[in-house]
């Protein structure tokens, strides 16, 4: 629960800040209607390709569109730069018609050229713009052999074999088409000076300042209800609050969970919204070294940390206790079967004598902030001291957000054990296939940076990517769940219920599953 002084806290911040708002520097070249949200980090890229993180993400589906999109409150896919499409029988050839008298933003006609130079740049390293990357997630359209442009308005994909998740893969930020002719202009420099097709442009950039998109006023999909929207990164959760409470910003996501109270409780001044989706909030433990190279470690520390008490306490209901990688947002994947470790000091303490690590030291990777990443110093305190309990000495290295995850992406040092992570996916082959096979250990280009292993594991993902029966794919990935959850190559800790706060003056906002933001329907008063 907030507590009375924490609240007076945070009022007398909003209170300092007052003042701020009127400085110069804020208020200069900023519309009476502009929309101020209010974000957790500072952007990596505004280049769709290169970036990976959800805070990014819900800069770029406003600048840009992809051939298919996410429907509004729901994972299902509809129509957005593609009209429609056809499926072959055998699951190889995808062929799109594309919309007519669409613009980039520089004035360049989007065509089945512009699109086929999107995922060349990324899955073709001969490409001469490939050195433009790098490109983390291209192996989400690996399973391409060719591309065919027919005509202006046709674009066709060659598969080399059937790919369930091609067209939820489509949707993801990562499919989202560029201009070649700004790709071509900046190069590298292009994640600075973006150019899609979206129902926002691109107007600046100021380094820890602000990110200003503004309206499209010839957006095939409708013109913007707002001329500007204004992402501001505000790292500290307190200063987030601190700025939402006196105005500062119109709009904040990821609410710090001991405020959400308050701000229900502000009807008049504020709106909560709150939404389940496809998140899991876990501690990579790095499989290839001692102690957690044997999985009685790994099980040791799923028991020895009380999951519930962090959901219930420090995220103050604001997610519910994982169970392995695979969501129960996704109903058809999911394994019921599969339930939480519960809760079992001595069961802890009696696998760590068995495995003969009592007394060992670890060094956990923590970071400041991060989209996804919920509470992560008091989450990892709390880690800490329950591993202590078992007698695991554990030390807390902690890093900003950008920087930390050039580090853990980078892969987990023998030096290091531990390292918190986030992920938001569209599809449950998503998660799994970037963290847990082998061939997405760090050097082989995934984001496995445990080097967790078990071949088993690697043939279920593998043949559930190849099947585009539905039933069959969700008894695969139910076993892959099982699996992984026995291994316990992570600390299952969250899968969180997103939520976001916005002033009573911003109207037709909502929160989206897979946990972007769509703004060119919001309207402020």
């Amino acid at each position: 629960m907030l507590s009375t002084r924490r609240i007076k806290v945070l009022i007398r911040s909003a209170l300092l800040l007052c003042p701020l708002l009127g400085a110069p520097l804020v208020q200069a070249a900023t519309p009476a209607d502009a929309l101020l949200i209010g974000q957790v980090a500072e952007p990596q890229s505004l280049d769709p390709q290169v970036a990976t993180a959800a805070n990014d993400s819900r800069i770029l589906v406003n600048m840009y569109d992809g051939l298919v999109r996410n429907g509004e409150g729901k994972l299902d896919i509809e129509p957005a730069l593609a009209t429609r499409w056809e499926i072959s029988p055998d699951g190889l050839t995808y062929r799109f018609h594309l919309r007519d008298n669409v613009r980039f933003h520089d004035g360049t006609p989007f065509n089945a050229e512009a699109a086929k130079f999107t995922f060349d740049r990324m899955i073709d390293e001969k490409n001469p713009w490939h050195d433009t990357g790098p490109f983390p997630l291209s192996f989400f359209f690996s399973s391409i052999q060719s591309i065919d442009t027919p005509d202006e308005q046709t674009l066709v994909f060659h598969l080399k074999e059937p790919f369930a998740p091609f067209l939820s893969n489509l949707a993801t930020p990562t499919g989202l088409i560029v201009s070649p002719s700004a790709v071509k202009k900046y190069g590298k420099d292009f994640g600075r000076h973006p150019v899609g097709t979206g129902a926002f442009q691109f107007g600046e950039w100021r380094a820890n300042q602000r990110v200003v998109v503004t309206a499209n006023a010839s957006y095939w999909d409708g013109k913007p209800a707002v001329s500007t929207v204004v992402f501001r990164p505000i790292t500290d959760g307190n200063t987030r609050v601190a700025e939402m409470l006196s105005g500062g910003i119109d709009a904040m996501v990821e609410v710090p969970p001991d405020t959400v109270k308050l701000f229900a409780e502000q009807r008049k001044r504020f709106r909560l919204y709150e939404t389940t989706g496809p998140h899991v909030w876990y501690v990579m433990l790095n499989a290839q070294v001692p102690p957690f190279n044997d999985v009685r470690v790994r099980q040791a520390v799923n028991y020895a940390v009380n999951k519930q008490s962090l959901v219930d306490n420090i995220l103050q209901g604001s997610a519910d206790v994982a169970d392995g990688p695979i969501p129960a947002a996704f109903s058809w994947a999911a394994n019921p079967d599969v339930k939480a470790y519960p809760y079992d000091p001595q069961k802890a303490r009696d696998l760590l004598k068995a495995a003969g690590a009592e007394g060992a030291t670890l060094t956990f990777y923590v970071t400041e902030g991060g989209s996804g990443m919920l509470d992560p110093v008091p989450m990892a305190t709390a880690i800490q001291a329950d591993l202590k309990a078992v007698g695991l000495n554990v030390k807390i290295e902690t890093y900003e957000w950008n920087t930390y995850l050039s580090k853990v992406n980078a892969g987990l040092t023998p030096q290091t054990h531990m390292a918190e992570m986030a992920w938001m996916t569209n599809d449950p082959d998503t998660l799994p296939f970037l963290t847990l096979r082998t061939e997405a250990w760090p050097k082989k280009g995934g984001f496995n940076s445990g080097y967790y292993s078990n071949p088993q594991v690697d043939a279920l993902l593998e043949k559930a990517r190849l099947t585009t029966d539905n039933a069959e794919r969700g008894q695969l990935y139910r076993q892959v769940q099982q699996i992984v959850h026995n291994d316990a190559p992570w600390l299952f800790v969250a899968n969180w219920k997103q939520n976001a706060v916005t002033s009573t003056r911003i109207n037709h906002f909502s929160l989206q599953p897979n946990f972007n933001l769509l703004l060119n329907r919001v309207t402020k008063q």
